[in-house]
This record gives C-alpha cells, sequence and structure tokens, in this order.
C-alpha cells in the first residue's frame, strides 16, 4: 500500500472531498487540511451532496444552508475550496457524472478522489466504478472499525491521516437534545447553527 506525500510537486492535482456535510465538522476539517498539506495535493475541493443516492433524505438541512455553513468554516484557509455544482446536476447526483463535469471545466486539473475506508468495499455497486478505478486516482484515509481490502486496485493509494470517528448523526441529535457540541463544531458554525434553529 503506497501513500503520497508532499514531497512530490504539487502542481495542480486537486483532492475532491464529497459529503452531505450536515452539518460539517472539525473531523472534516482536520481531514481536509491534513490531507491538502500532508500529501501531493495542491488543494482541497469540499463537494457538496444535494442528495446521496444511498442516504434517505429526511434529516438533511438545506443545502444552501449546508454551503454557508461550510463557506463559514473553511473561511481562510486558502488549500480548502467549498463546490456547490451538484446543486445544478440531476438528482440522485453521481460521483462520475461530477467528476465528468470538472474535468470538462478545469482541464489543467488532475482530479483525485478521496475516499474513506468504509466506502471502499462498497465502490464496485458506484455508477461506473470501473472508470472511476481506471481513469482516477483514490487516496483513501483510514476509517474505525474498517479494513482495507487487499490487493488493492493500482490507482488506490493509502494516506496514513489521522484517525478520526465524529459523527454528524452525533451532533444533529446533541443539538436536538440541547446538548454541548463544543469542540465538535468549528465555532463560527456552532454559532450560525444555534442562530437559525438548525436541527433543534
Amino acid at each position: 500500500m503506497s501513500s503520497p506525500t508532499s514531497d512530490a510537486p504539487a502542481g495542480r492535482k486537486v483532492g475532491l472531498l464529497f459529503g452531505s456535510f450536515n452539518p460539517i465538522h472539525t473531523g472534516h476539517l482536520i481531514l481536509a487540511n491534513f490531507l491538502a498539506t500532508h500529501t501531493d495535493l495542491a488543494e482541497v475541493w469540499l463537494i457538496i451532496s444535494p442528495q446521496s443516492p444511498f442516504k434517505a433524505e429526511a434529516d438533511l438541512l438545506d443545502e444552501q444552508a449546508r454551503l454557508a455553513l461550510v463557506t463559514r468554516a473553511i473561511a481562510g484557509n486558502a488549500r480548502l475550496r467549498v463546490l456547490d455544482l451538484e446543486f445544478q446536476m440531476p438528482k440522485p447526483s453521481y460521483t462520475i457524472d461530477t467528476l465528468d463535469e470538472l474535468r470538462q471545466r478545469h482541464p489543467e486539473q488532475e482530479f483525485v478522489l478521496l475516499m474513506g475506508g468504509d466506502n471502499l468495499p462498497g465502490l464496485p455497486r458506484w455508477k461506473a466504478a470501473d472508470r472511476l478505478l481506471a481513469e482516477y486516482q483514490i487516496y483513501v484515509y483510514p476509517r474505525p472499525g474498517y479494513d482495507l481490502p487487499a490487493p488493492l486496485p493500482p490507482k488506490v493509494h493509502v494516506v496514513e491521516a489521522p484517525l478520526l470517528d465524529i459523527s454528524a448523526t452525533f451532533i444533529r441529535r446533541c443539538l436536538r437534545e440541547g446538548l454541548s457540541v463544543r469542540y465538535l463544531l468549528p465555532e463560527v458554525v456552532e454559532q450560525q447553527i444555534r442562530a437559525e434553529g438548525y436541527y433543534s
């Protein structure tokens, strides 16, 4: 298993971190910043998914509200960027379609798919999984309780990122029950959530 390092020239290799970010929390931010600064990636772009093909929509905050929270959370970090590209695409959104659209819009970039180890075993059932594995590098970061399959496909690389187990579901429950979420959320994100009454 190989791990890309920051010794390689940064160039314009951009990592794509997909998620509902419902809400964005410190685990997301630690991971995104680590990948942007400890690997050969020049930047990490956070792609907000309006609707996941594998998740129910019941407890999903409005997409514009989630975009605003992510924008607040990453303000001042030049290595992180947020995209709402999937908001304008057909729903449900599929990773390969978003990658195709990004490659068309930014032909000068080399895009790398960032994925948790818990998602890797399910990759074969993703839309056009064969194309994902053939056309894109995939950087996999560990997730608690999940072992990576072996051998890994040639374009899949393991990044020894910090092992984080912060759950957005747990955070939403704490917010509903009036419990503290200090240090689980960036302060600016918590302030906005409480001001707007999100998840309460």
